[in-house]
Protein backbone atom coordinates (compact mmCIF):
# COMPACT_ATOMS: atom_id res chain seq x y z
CA UNK A 1 0.00 0.00 0.00
CA UNK A 2 1.40 3.14 -0.50
CA UNK A 3 2.62 5.50 2.27
CA UNK A 4 1.23 8.66 0.38
CA UNK A 5 -2.24 7.66 1.21
CA UNK A 6 -1.67 8.42 4.48
CA UNK A 7 0.34 11.90 3.74
CA UNK A 8 -2.12 14.93 4.13
CA UNK A 9 0.29 16.68 1.91
CA UNK A 10 0.00 14.54 -0.89
CA UNK A 11 -2.32 16.37 -3.91
CA UNK A 12 -4.53 13.72 -6.03
CA UNK A 13 -5.34 16.53 -7.92
CA UNK A 14 -3.97 19.88 -8.34
CA UNK A 15 -4.93 22.82 -10.37
CA UNK A 16 -2.04 24.53 -11.48
CA UNK A 17 2.06 22.97 -12.35
CA UNK A 18 4.89 25.49 -12.61
CA UNK A 19 8.30 24.00 -13.40
CA UNK A 20 10.92 25.97 -15.30
CA UNK A 21 9.31 25.56 -19.19
CA UNK A 22 5.91 26.52 -18.16
CA UNK A 23 2.78 26.49 -16.13
CA UNK A 24 0.25 24.19 -16.74
CA UNK A 25 -2.98 24.59 -15.15
CA UNK A 26 -6.54 23.09 -15.06
CA UNK A 27 -9.74 25.20 -15.98
CA UNK A 28 -12.94 25.06 -17.13
CA UNK A 29 -13.17 24.93 -21.35
CA UNK A 30 -16.17 24.83 -23.53
CA UNK A 31 -15.53 21.55 -25.71
CA UNK A 32 -17.30 23.12 -28.61
CA UNK A 33 -15.29 25.80 -28.91
CA UNK A 34 -11.62 23.19 -28.18
CA UNK A 35 -12.97 21.15 -31.32
CA UNK A 36 -13.58 24.35 -33.46
CA UNK A 37 -10.02 25.12 -32.99
CA UNK A 38 -8.96 21.75 -34.04
CA UNK A 39 -11.22 21.67 -36.98
CA UNK A 40 -9.69 24.66 -37.97
CA UNK A 41 -6.32 23.21 -37.56
CA UNK A 42 -5.78 19.88 -36.03
CA UNK A 43 -3.64 19.77 -33.14
CA UNK A 44 -4.60 23.09 -31.54
CA UNK A 45 -7.29 22.35 -29.62
CA UNK A 46 -4.78 19.88 -27.51
CA UNK A 47 -2.65 22.54 -27.50
CA UNK A 48 -5.03 24.68 -25.74
CA UNK A 49 -5.39 22.08 -23.67
CA UNK A 50 -1.75 21.81 -22.64
CA UNK A 51 -1.31 18.35 -23.97
CA UNK A 52 2.03 19.12 -25.72
CA UNK A 53 2.86 16.10 -27.91
CA UNK A 54 -0.14 15.04 -28.72
CA UNK A 55 -0.96 18.20 -30.02
CA UNK A 56 2.56 19.06 -31.86
CA UNK A 57 2.01 15.11 -33.89
CA UNK A 58 -1.04 16.69 -35.11
CA UNK A 59 0.07 19.70 -36.01
CA UNK A 60 2.64 18.38 -37.89
CA UNK A 61 0.52 15.63 -39.22
CA UNK A 62 -1.28 18.45 -40.52
CA UNK A 63 1.30 20.51 -42.06
CA UNK A 64 2.67 17.19 -44.56
CA UNK A 65 -0.55 15.39 -45.52
CA UNK A 66 -2.01 18.99 -46.24
CA UNK A 67 0.86 19.96 -48.30
CA UNK A 68 0.91 16.56 -49.93
CA UNK A 69 -2.83 16.59 -50.49
CA UNK A 70 -3.06 20.50 -51.18
CA UNK A 71 -5.86 21.39 -49.30
CA UNK A 72 -5.16 24.95 -48.65
CA UNK A 73 -5.43 24.97 -52.88
CA UNK A 74 -8.72 22.99 -52.93
CA UNK A 75 -9.96 25.25 -50.27
CA UNK A 76 -8.95 28.08 -51.85
CA UNK A 77 -10.29 27.21 -55.92
CA UNK A 78 -13.38 25.79 -54.04
CA UNK A 79 -14.03 29.47 -52.71
CA UNK A 80 -14.03 31.41 -55.44
CA UNK A 81 -15.96 28.65 -57.72
CA UNK A 82 -12.97 27.06 -60.09
CA UNK A 83 -13.98 23.81 -58.93
CA UNK A 84 -12.32 22.28 -62.16
CA UNK A 85 -9.31 23.83 -60.90
CA UNK A 86 -9.57 21.96 -57.30
CA UNK A 87 -10.55 19.10 -58.75
CA UNK A 88 -6.87 19.36 -60.25
CA UNK A 89 -4.60 20.35 -57.83
CA UNK A 90 -6.06 17.78 -55.20
CA UNK A 91 -4.43 14.52 -54.45
CA UNK A 92 -7.18 12.05 -53.75
CA UNK A 93 -4.53 9.64 -52.42
CA UNK A 94 -3.20 11.98 -49.20
CA UNK A 95 -6.40 13.59 -48.99
CA UNK A 96 -8.16 9.69 -48.09
CA UNK A 97 -4.88 9.83 -45.56
CA UNK A 98 -6.08 13.35 -44.29
CA UNK A 99 -9.88 12.75 -43.07
CA UNK A 100 -9.82 10.15 -40.62
CA UNK A 101 -7.10 11.35 -38.55
CA UNK A 102 -8.59 15.19 -39.35
CA UNK A 103 -12.13 13.58 -37.60
CA UNK A 104 -9.82 11.79 -34.79
CA UNK A 105 -8.41 15.14 -33.63
CA UNK A 106 -11.83 17.22 -33.77
CA UNK A 107 -13.27 13.87 -31.20
CA UNK A 108 -10.23 13.67 -29.24
CA UNK A 109 -10.08 17.14 -28.49
CA UNK A 110 -13.70 17.32 -27.48
CA UNK A 111 -13.54 14.75 -25.32
CA UNK A 112 -9.95 15.50 -23.50
CA UNK A 113 -12.16 18.90 -22.63
CA UNK A 114 -15.12 16.84 -21.20
CA UNK A 115 -12.84 14.55 -19.24
CA UNK A 116 -10.24 17.36 -17.93
CA UNK A 117 -13.19 19.68 -17.02
CA UNK A 118 -14.65 17.10 -14.52
CA UNK A 119 -11.16 16.47 -13.25
CA UNK A 120 -10.62 20.63 -12.67
CA UNK A 121 -14.19 20.19 -10.86
CA UNK A 122 -12.42 17.88 -8.44
CA UNK A 123 -9.36 19.52 -7.94
CA UNK A 124 -11.07 22.25 -7.21
CA UNK A 125 -12.92 20.48 -4.62
CA UNK A 126 -9.69 19.11 -3.12
CA UNK A 127 -8.26 22.47 -2.82
CA UNK A 128 -4.85 21.48 -2.34
CA UNK A 129 -2.20 23.81 -1.73
CA UNK A 130 0.05 24.56 -5.01
CA UNK A 131 3.87 25.71 -5.55
CA UNK A 132 3.69 29.08 -7.50
CA UNK A 133 7.59 29.66 -7.22
CA UNK A 134 10.14 27.36 -9.34
CA UNK A 135 13.81 28.32 -9.43
CA UNK A 136 16.62 26.80 -11.16
CA UNK A 137 20.18 27.53 -12.19
CA UNK A 138 19.29 28.57 -15.84
CA UNK A 139 15.41 29.81 -15.54
CA UNK A 140 12.46 31.37 -12.96
CA UNK A 141 9.36 30.79 -13.37
CA UNK A 142 6.21 31.88 -10.73
CA UNK A 143 2.86 32.87 -10.84
CA UNK A 144 2.63 36.27 -11.17
CA UNK A 145 -0.96 38.57 -12.82
CA UNK A 146 -0.10 39.60 -16.38
CA UNK A 147 -2.23 42.15 -18.35
CA UNK A 148 -4.21 39.50 -20.89
CA UNK A 149 -4.21 42.43 -23.87
CA UNK A 150 -0.31 42.92 -23.44
CA UNK A 151 0.13 39.41 -23.93
CA UNK A 152 -2.21 39.93 -26.73
CA UNK A 153 -0.63 42.60 -28.29
CA UNK A 154 2.42 40.74 -28.44
CA UNK A 155 1.05 37.48 -30.05
CA UNK A 156 -0.34 40.23 -32.62
CA UNK A 157 2.97 41.56 -33.58
CA UNK A 158 4.76 38.01 -33.28
CA UNK A 159 2.94 34.93 -33.03
CA UNK A 160 4.66 33.09 -29.86
CA UNK A 161 5.91 36.12 -28.01
CA UNK A 162 2.47 36.51 -25.89
CA UNK A 163 3.69 32.66 -24.50
CA UNK A 164 7.23 34.45 -23.90
CA UNK A 165 5.61 36.56 -21.79
CA UNK A 166 3.46 34.36 -20.12
CA UNK A 167 6.55 31.99 -19.94
CA UNK A 168 5.19 29.17 -21.56
CA UNK A 169 8.04 28.10 -23.33
CA UNK A 170 7.13 24.65 -25.36
CA UNK A 171 4.12 26.86 -27.26
CA UNK A 172 6.31 29.73 -27.51
CA UNK A 173 8.96 28.19 -29.24
CA UNK A 174 6.58 26.05 -30.92
CA UNK A 175 4.89 29.14 -32.37
CA UNK A 176 8.02 30.74 -33.21
CA UNK A 177 9.63 28.38 -35.19
CA UNK A 178 6.35 27.44 -37.37
CA UNK A 179 5.60 30.79 -37.79
CA UNK A 180 9.23 31.59 -39.44
CA UNK A 181 9.09 28.45 -41.65
CA UNK A 182 5.42 29.61 -43.20
CA UNK A 183 6.15 33.10 -43.38
CA UNK A 184 9.44 31.90 -45.41
CA UNK A 185 7.60 29.16 -47.80
CA UNK A 186 4.98 31.43 -48.35
CA UNK A 187 6.82 34.36 -49.03
CA UNK A 188 4.66 35.78 -46.60
CA UNK A 189 7.25 39.19 -45.76
CA UNK A 190 8.44 40.10 -49.79
CA UNK A 191 4.24 39.88 -50.67
CA UNK A 192 4.07 41.98 -47.83
CA UNK A 193 6.45 44.57 -48.59
CA UNK A 194 5.71 44.30 -52.53
CA UNK A 195 2.14 45.44 -51.30
CA UNK A 196 3.09 48.41 -49.54
CA UNK A 197 5.57 49.61 -52.59
CA UNK A 198 2.02 49.30 -54.66
CA UNK A 199 3.41 46.34 -57.03
CA UNK A 200 0.18 44.28 -56.38
CA UNK A 201 1.28 42.24 -59.39
CA UNK A 202 4.49 40.95 -58.28
CA UNK A 203 3.06 40.51 -54.53
CA UNK A 204 0.42 38.29 -55.98
CA UNK A 205 2.72 36.42 -58.20
CA UNK A 206 5.17 35.78 -55.63
CA UNK A 207 3.01 34.40 -52.67
CA UNK A 208 2.22 30.55 -52.40
CA UNK A 209 -1.28 30.55 -51.40
CA UNK A 210 -0.60 26.66 -50.17
CA UNK A 211 1.58 27.87 -47.16
CA UNK A 212 -0.41 31.09 -47.07
CA UNK A 213 -3.59 29.82 -45.70
CA UNK A 214 -1.89 28.45 -42.78
CA UNK A 215 -1.16 31.74 -41.64
CA UNK A 216 -4.48 32.95 -40.49
CA UNK A 217 -4.95 29.92 -37.85
CA UNK A 218 -2.06 30.52 -36.40
CA UNK A 219 -1.72 33.97 -36.24
CA UNK A 220 -5.40 34.08 -34.73
CA UNK A 221 -4.57 30.74 -32.58
CA UNK A 222 -1.66 32.56 -30.79
CA UNK A 223 -3.70 35.50 -30.38
CA UNK A 224 -6.45 33.28 -28.72
CA UNK A 225 -4.29 30.95 -26.47
CA UNK A 226 -2.15 34.08 -25.13
CA UNK A 227 -5.68 36.03 -24.08
CA UNK A 228 -7.36 33.27 -22.47
CA UNK A 229 -4.29 31.75 -20.74
CA UNK A 230 -3.42 35.18 -18.75
CA UNK A 231 -7.05 35.41 -17.57
CA UNK A 232 -7.30 32.27 -16.46
CA UNK A 233 -3.33 32.05 -14.50
CA UNK A 234 -4.96 35.93 -13.46
CA UNK A 235 -8.26 34.41 -11.59
CA UNK A 236 -5.75 31.62 -10.12
CA UNK A 237 -3.02 33.70 -8.92
CA UNK A 238 -6.12 35.65 -7.22
CA UNK A 239 -7.06 32.38 -5.53
CA UNK A 240 -4.18 30.92 -3.84
CA UNK A 241 -3.45 34.79 -2.76
CA UNK A 242 -6.64 34.52 -0.77
CA UNK A 243 -6.06 31.02 0.40
CA UNK A 244 -2.61 32.12 1.64
CA UNK A 245 -3.90 35.27 3.31
CA UNK A 246 -6.84 33.04 4.96
CA UNK A 247 -4.46 30.89 6.26
CA UNK A 248 -1.59 32.76 7.52
CA UNK A 249 -2.48 36.39 8.40
CA UNK A 250 -5.18 36.27 10.85
CA UNK A 251 -5.87 33.65 12.87
CA UNK A 252 -9.72 32.61 13.07
CA UNK A 253 -9.76 32.41 16.73
CA UNK A 254 -8.91 35.53 17.44
CA UNK A 255 -11.66 37.66 19.28
CA UNK A 256 -11.47 41.27 17.73
CA UNK A 257 -11.72 43.87 20.33
CA UNK A 258 -15.22 45.73 20.42
CA UNK A 259 -15.35 49.59 19.87
CA UNK A 260 -16.07 51.49 22.03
Amino acid sequence: MSNTQFDKSYARRTLLYVNILGTTQLHLRNPFIIAAWSMAFPGMGHLLLSKYLRGLVLFLWEIVINYKAHINLLILYSCIGDFEKAKQVVNIQWLSLYLPIYIFAIWDSYRSTVDLNHVCLLARREDSDIKPFKMNFIEINYLDKRNPWVATMWSLLVPGSGQLYLHRLITAFFLIVWWIIICYNSNFLPSAHCTLLGDFKQAKEILDMQWFLNIPSVYLFAMYDAYTNTIETNKLFDWDQAKFLKKNYQSSNFNMPFKK
